[in-house]
């Protein structure tokens, strides 16, 4: 017996999962909207005891403040070439060390692989005293290699691990096709399996580059004399007060520090989500 299916109706199932994904849309986006209204209100209704969902006077006060700041310009300029770097150079990296440990049989492969999971468990807190020495017997310190090198240390073992999935996904008869037809392992390696690993390396770069992004524990540890070389979250000290946080510049500055990503996401966006279908499926 077939089941009748009223045209225009939901089944209840459908439809509490549609529900429970816009509440979980909305208790996501809450914050990032009170930030920006925190950003746009003025002053009195910052600090007001009877705080409101909305305001009927936005003012730009607070942005202006963010950008008068000194050096901001700078400092978005180092957040910017940390973030770059590391995303690109763990990028190669871990596509290198992906086809690697995925396509070549090597004494101690398995352990390298668990040594890939167990540097994920390692919370970054606990390391940090032990990269400050090594950053300082190194000559790194007050630099931006000192923020460089440990977020690709960080990222590579989750972008190695995630990438393994694509490159096991792509079937060794292509490479032998094409070793049929001429092709060197290189020539295989960066015109044939380079594009087809693409949305994987996508994925790996939003994780870097958000935690990148976003890292003040790194820049408060290693910059230490050296403003010139602070990165955005640093600047957002500037607005934290002994007497009185100026909240209206902290929130203005962090809805600056949030629209790069923002835009980072929209460009890569639909490499996205076929990257992360890509390693939901292996």
């Amino acid at each position: 017996m077939t089941a009748f299916r009223i045209p225009g109706v939901r089944r209840p199932g459908r439809l509490l999962a549609e529900t429970a994904a816009l509440l979980t849309a909305v208790v996501v986006a809450f914050p990032l909207y009170w930030m920006v209204l925190s950003a746009l209100k003025p002053a009195g209704e910052i600090q007001s005891t009877e705080p409101r969902p909305w305001t009927l006077s936005p003012s730009l006060d607070s942005f202006r403040r963010v950008f008068e700041q000194q050096d901001f310009g700078r400092y978005f300029l180092n957040s910017l070439l940390v973030a770059t770097a590391v995303v690109l150079a763990s990028a190669v990296i871990a596509f290198l060390a992906a086809t690697a440990v995925t396509r070549f049989r090597f004494r101690f492969r398995t352990t390298l692989l668990v040594m890939f999971l167990v540097a994920q468990m390692v919370p970054v807190e606990a390391l940090t005293i032990p990269l400050f020495f090594l950053m300082r017997d190194a000559g790194l310190l007050n630099t931006l290699g000192s923020l460089v090198l440990p977020h690709l240390a960080f990222s590579l073992p989750f972008a190695i691990w995630m990438l393994r999935g694509f490159v096991r996904a792509v079937p060794e008869a292509l490479e032998e096709q094409a070793r049929i037809d001429g092709a060197s392992h290189a020539r295989f390696l960066w015109t044939i399996l380079f594009p087809l690993v693409l949305p994987g390396l996508v994925a790996t770069s939003v994780f870097s580059f958000i935690s990148t992004w976003n890292d003040f524990l790194f820049a408060k540890s290693f910059l230490i004399s050296d403003t010139s070389q602070s990165t955005l979250p640093m600047a957002l000290l500037v607005f934290f007060k002994p007497d009185e946080n100026d909240w209206g510049g902290i929130m203005a500055g962090s809805t600056v520090m949030t629209l790069p990503v923002l835009v980072f996401f929209v460009l890569v966006q639909r490499r996205l989500v076929s990257g992360l279908g890509g390693a939901v499926k292996d």
